[in-house]
């Protein structure tokens, strides 16, 4: 039984401390790399490196919505990573 006066809106949206968490400010370093790659693949020329690039952005942003997803501080961050996990792995099997 959970405690007396949790409501789904603080489950959903409060951390452990009670503070609204919906952002996270810095971000973790693995959504900063994937941005970064991903801004990277624009200035690059087509092949090896923009592969790369590729490899690294969808490698960054599949572990971060892994993490959110299995450690999210509350159930809008892993519902966040669940449809960012799917996201991305609709986008790669569209793409090949």
């Amino acid at each position: 039984m959970e405690a007396k006066g949790t409501t789904l809106f603080d489950r959903t949206f409060r951390d452990s401390e009670g503070n609204i968490v919906i952002i996270q400010m810095p971000p973790n370093l693995p959504i900063l790399v994937g941005i970064g790659a991903i801004i990277l693949q624009f200035v690059l020329p087509s092949g090896k490196l923009q592969t790369g690039a590729d490899l690294i952005a969808y490698g960054a942003l599949f572990t971060w919505a892994w993490l959110e997803l299995f450690e999210g501080v509350n159930y809008f961050r892993r519902a966040l990573g669940l449809v960012a996990l799917v996201t991305l792995v609709a986008l790669k099997l569209r793409l090949y």
